[in-house]
């Protein structure tokens, strides 16, 4: 009986005692094993941040590609620390591989007003260390770059870039029927056979606003416009002012206008100072409105709802794809507040189609004449809104280079695969 009891005892002891060392072990060992939380980046001193920067890799195109899915991802937001807060103004930039103009628009940037109160957002689909040194020498903004990742750079021998067993561009579709050549049954409507140099734009701005609207972690709560420009933009220095004020008039003159036309084709007229107060409101076209554009999360829905549409469209042009949802997919055609005398300036000679013979520095000559004719007429004390009534929808022909079923594919999958 008593050798009974020892034995219940002894098995009672050495069952807590099992207990506190699992316990012991658990709070002195395993606990500190756990690496330390690792502080935001904006946090961390500024030569780690100088590191983080400049990580992207170069080396191959896997190298490219796990660097584009890294930042995607990370979205270091280059400046925080200087600047604070929430944005009021938020620019999206489409860049590719036009570092000298992409100069030139940094240096608009630095000589707007309160350009402080602004995070750009560039958006690559090429990547370079000259490029990314453009960018990273921006210190007087928010910045955050973020990467197209399915650039013709990334898959420069396969789909989405041009491969090697694509059909030709001209070749009849009953020749490349028989040559078995991957896209032979989907030419254009012109007959035309898919290049990939063609259709990464349109691929890239449908997936940018996709980005910036759905992941962008900075954008979370915002409920502005943001601004799209491109690489070979240039911003007047009452940018800010002028922004502001077409907002005020949207809210008070043109509540259902849906889109801001910050910029037009007509660049710095002579009579700049008589126009620069003046807001017209008119119908979206893409030969007028697609330069310096507002669109608003509210605006950016609609355009979601017309996915399937935007991405089987038979157009390589965004712009032009975006006309024609205007009033088809989209009911009410999309009406937009114009500024009359543009604060966006195209300084690009050369780009999508003219791609020898770029003469950067005529574009800076050609800025400096224009910031002159425009320097009486800049801060205007008063906007005021001339409304043409209704708006129309205004069909074109379209001009093909999307009959590609692979490009539909991929950009309808880009709401799902950000």
């Amino acid at each position: 009986m008593r050798f009974r009891l020892l034995r219940r005892n002894l098995i009672a002891f050495l069952l807590v005692s099992l207990v506190v060392f699992i316990f012991m072990y658990t709070k002195f060992v395993v606990v500190s094993d756990k690496p330390p939380e690792t502080p935001p980046l904006e946090s961390k001193p500024l030569e780690i941040q100088a590191t983080a920067l400049s990580n992207f890799q170069y080396g191959s195109v896997m190298d490219m590609r796990t660097s584009v899915y890294d930042s995607n991802f990370k979205q270091f937001v280059q400046n925080s620390d200087k600047f604070p807060g929430d944005p009021e103004v938020v620019i999206v930039v489409q860049v590719h591989n036009r570092p000298a103009y992409l100069k030139l628009l940094i240096q608009s940037l630095e000589s707007a007003a309160n350009v402080d109160k602004f995070l750009v957002i560039f958006s690559h689909d090429y990547f370079s260390p000259e490029i990314a040194s453009v960018v990273q020498g921006i210190n007087f903004c928010k910045v955050l770059q973020i990467y197209f990742p399915y650039s013709r750079q990334l898959y420069p021998d396969e789909f989405p870039g041009q491969d090697p067993k694509d059909c030709p561009r001209d070749i009849a579709k009953a020749d490349a029927i028989k040559s078995g050549c991957i896209n032979a049954e989907h030419p254009d409507s012109y007959g035309h056979y898919r290049e990939a140099s063609i259709t990464q734009t349109k691929h890239h701005w449908w997936w940018k606003l996709h980005f910036v609207w759905e992941r962008v972690q900075a954008l979370q709560g915002f409920s502005g416009f943001s601004l799209f420009i491109e690489e070979d933009n240039y911003l007047l220095p009452d940018f800010y002012h002028f922004f502001k004020g077409v907002l005020d008039h949207r809210k008070s003159d043109c509540p259902d206008c849906d889109m801001l036309a910050l910029g037009n084709h007509d660049g710095t007229p002579g009579r700049f100072q008589e126009l620069s107060g003046q807001l017209d409101t008119a119908s979206w076209l893409s030969t007028k409105h697609n330069i310096g554009m507002g669109i608003s999360r509210e605006v950016y829905y609609k355009l979601m709802g017309c996915n399937n549409e935007y991405c089987t469209y038979d157009d390589y042009n965004w712009d032009w794809t975006l006309q024609n949802l205007s009033g088809t997919c989209i009911s009410k055609p999309l009406k937009v507040l114009v500024a009359r005398a543009s604060r966006v300036l195209h300084t690009g000679d050369c780009g999508l189609h003219q791609k020898e013979a770029c003469k950067p520095e005529m574009a800076q000559a050609k800025v400096q004449e224009s910031l002159q004719q425009a320097k009486s007429g800049l801060f205007p004390q008063t906007l005021t809104v001339t409304d043409h009534g209704s708006v129309q929808h205004t069909p074109h022909m379209k001009n093909g280079g999307w009959g590609d079923i692979r490009d539909h594919a991929l950009c309808k999958n880009y709401a799902k695969r950000l």
